[in-house]
């Protein structure tokens, strides 16, 4: 073991004793801390195999994840909020519930709360066309734009018809475009043109850009800057003391916030990527701080709060859209189940957060990782375990392939991509495959479902290798977050 490995295991093993020494025997929700930590559950399980929970700080390092911030809110109260690993992987800093992260996309929902907000002030029509509120750009009107327009409702509920998924930032000593740059995809902006593409309203289409539309509308409406308005209409009114749109984030700030970190666990160059689509993926903030976002949202659905929105309105941004989307956040569940919620993924960093409308209970999880996703499904399946969710890891049967059948799929695996050639290596691993992503060193299991078809248990991605006529291996497709990659043997 490496010396400052060394260092860093007694300081955390000091820290975890002075955690456990805090808790209250007495709180049935803190009581089951121990149990979540140590049973994370992958994607899926073998049928009739039978599998123990798996430790969070095992899972940590398999993932590459230096650091998890996680806050937990039960019957209306904020009952966990803790701190693993460290702000970076070259340092003995711990994270705890004050370290900041950025949120990436789950600074989306708290946008669409200070756009409602001025939509009750009659500031903006939910339903007008945005460019009555546009006065430094104009969004471009064309053929899809002739009898619908976009509109706020639509910008919210990503059904507006336009371009631009996501945002790659600025990493350091880049030079940062005005959002009027980003928008119309000048230099130095490297994201594209923002423009209607398909007919708003005709269906749902993820769209950071609609987001950066409405963050330059907001600040023409208010002669505010954006942080400025963000923390006037949200972030001072329901608590958030930690939070900040800022970016670049203040120097002031930089000793309490946690690193980026790619999917090998080296943190990315400048420390953390910078995002003028502030509306889009600007927050840095804590779980601790996002859960006062989710009590309000829970009060205000209930009547008992309206410290931003009226219970109307909070109604209103939880009705489902396109895609079961509300004005925000995601939607989802019935009856007394109903669910808000909202992920988030920046380089080098992803969270979550999931909450129930009328149960008063709500997780939120931030890594600074690449894999954090991953690990992330594992803690919220654990957390469904134990108070009865119903996240629940998938079934499936293994088909009992021979040695000899399981040899014919060994070999190196290459795809182009992005001026890359990526090589998956497959090798033989007891009565299943290991696969190795050799640009950087990523190891997996691969398990049989059928003669042709394997998948991992973790993220519960998907293999299929293809054969020519005569039988040989020819490729093998990864089917991985909605995603189909092709490579070919070599």
């Amino acid at each position: 073991m490496k010396f400052s490995k060394l260092i860093k295991s007694i300081v955390l093993a000091a820290f975890c004793i002075f955690l456990l020494s805090c808790i209250s025997k007495a709180d049935p929700d803190i009581a089951l801390i121990e149990t979540i930590e140590n049973n994370l559950l992958p994607s899926i399980m073998i049928e009739g195999g039978g599998m123990e929970g798996m430790n969070i700080y095992e899972r940590m390092e398999y993932y590459h994840v230096p650091g998890v911030s996680i806050a937990f809110l039960n019957r209306g109260e904020i009952v966990w909020a803790k701190g693993y690993g460290y702000t970076s992987a070259d340092s003995s800093r711990l994270v705890d519930e004050n370290t900041i992260f950025q949120a990436a996309s789950i600074s989306k929902p708290l946008t669409a709360m200070a756009a409602l907000a001025l939509v009750e002030e009659g500031k903006i029509g939910l339903d007008d066309d945005v460019n009555l509120y546009l006065k430094s750009w104009q969004l471009e009107e064309n053929r899809f734009t002739s009898e619908e327009k976009v509109t706020l409702r639509r910008i919210l509920s990503h059904s507006a018809g336009l371009t631009v998924h996501g945002f790659g930032g600025y990493a350091s000593g880049e030079k940062v475009p005005t959002s009027v740059q980003v928008l119309s995809g000048e230099d130095p902006s490297n994201s594209g043109r923002i423009f209607p593409d398909t007919v708003p309203g005709a269906h749902y289409s993820y769209s950071g850009g609609g987001y950066t539309v409405m963050q330059l509308m907001l600040c023409d409406i208010t002669g505010k800057t954006f942080p400025e308005l963000m923390e006037e209409l949200v972030l001072s009114k329901i608590g958030m003391k930690s939070s900040t749109y800022e970016q670049p984030l203040p120097e002031t700030s930089w000793e309490n916030a946690a690193r980026a970190h790619d999917d090998a666990g080296e943190m990315i160059e400048g420390r953390w990527h910078t995002y003028p689509e502030m509306a889009a993926a600007g927050l840095w903030t804590t779980p601790g701080d996002l859960l006062r976002y989710v009590m309000e949202v829970q009060q205000s659905y209930a009547g008992a709060s309206n410290l931003i929105l009226s219970r109307e309105m909070t109604r209103e941004m939880l009705t489902p859209q396109l895609n079961n989307h509300g004005l925000g956040p995601g939607v989802g569940g019935s009856g007394d189940s109903i669910t808000f919620s909202h992920g988030g993924a920046n380089r080098g960093f992803r969270c979550g957060l999931l909450a129930f409308t009328k149960q008063g209970q709500g997780l939120v999880m931030m890594t600074n990782g690449t894999r954090g996703g991953e690990l992330m499904s594992e803690i919220r399946r654990s957390f469904s375990a134990s108070y009865g969710w119903n996240i629940k890891p998938e079934l499936k049967s293994l088909a009992p392939l021979e040695k000899k059948d399981l040899e014919a799929f060994l070999g190196q695996y290459m795809l182009r991509y992005d001026k890359q050639e990526l090589i998956l290596e497959i090798s033989l691993l007891d009565k299943h495959l290991k696969g190795l992503q050799i640009w950087n060193d990523f190891l997996f299991e691969m398990y049989p479902e059928s003669a042709t078809r394997f998948f991992n248990m973790d993220d519960g991605a998907e293999f299929e290798f293809s054969l020519n006529e005569e039988g040989d291996v020819t490729a093998i497709q990864v089917y991985e977050h909605g995603q189909v990659y092709t490579f070919s043997k070599i």
